[in-house]
């Protein structure tokens, strides 16, 4: 009887596997709004890393986080690492490429919880006074990360933060592009 059910366990825990090496080897996860203020202006928000902390969704979940800045101040080479606690990991981000008005993208660096490098783009639209954003991140999957996605979807676990990061961008973005620059 015993044997049965470590044979159904193994079973069990096999069929799991094989169907989580079907699935797709690729993810992304896409979230968009609108701002009111120039391209440029919300650009750098995104451009710059020593900015993050006002919009950033993780920042707030970790005021003790310790940071570290490399490189320029802001663009392509500007890189930020990060070790929090337990809600937030410990990671690194570079820009790798930087266009004003237009696009910053950037390598994203897991190291805790878990180790995985993915790719961050922020890409921004003008539309008449208003400007369109994006922010995506896209890899791949490994075996676990695809078996991880069997009973968690990657979209609902970080699609919130996105959103909450972005509406926190509209507001300063909205704040700065409303204040009389000297």
């Amino acid at each position: 009887m015993f044997s049965k059910i470590i044979l159904a366990l193994v079973l069990i825990v096999g069929i799991f596997f094989v169907v989580a090496a079907f699935q797709p080897k690729d993810f992304s996860v896409t979230r968009a709004t609108t701002i009111e203020a120039p391209s440029t202006t919300v650009f750098d928000q995104v451009n710059d890393f020593h900015k993050w902390e006002a919009w950033s969704p993780w920042a707030k979940r970790d005021p003790q986080m310790k940071q570290t800045f490399e490189g320029p101040a802001s663009g392509a080479g500007a890189s930020y690492a990060w070790v929090g606690n337990n809600q937030v990991g410990e990671g690194r981000m570079t820009i790798l490429e930087s266009r004003p008005g237009e696009l910053v993208k950037i390598k994203l660096e897991f190291i805790k919880p878990f180790a995985a490098t993915n790719t961050a783009e922020f890409t921004f639209k003008t539309e008449g006074t208003k400007t369109a954003v994006n922010w995506t991140m896209s890899g791949e999957k490994n075996l676990m990360s695809k078996a991880f996605g069997l009973v968690m979807n990657m979209d609902k676990m970080i699609g919130g933060d996105f959103e909450k990061g972005l509406a926190d961008l509209k507001r300063v973005s909205e704040s700065t592009a409303r204040t009389p620059q000297p």
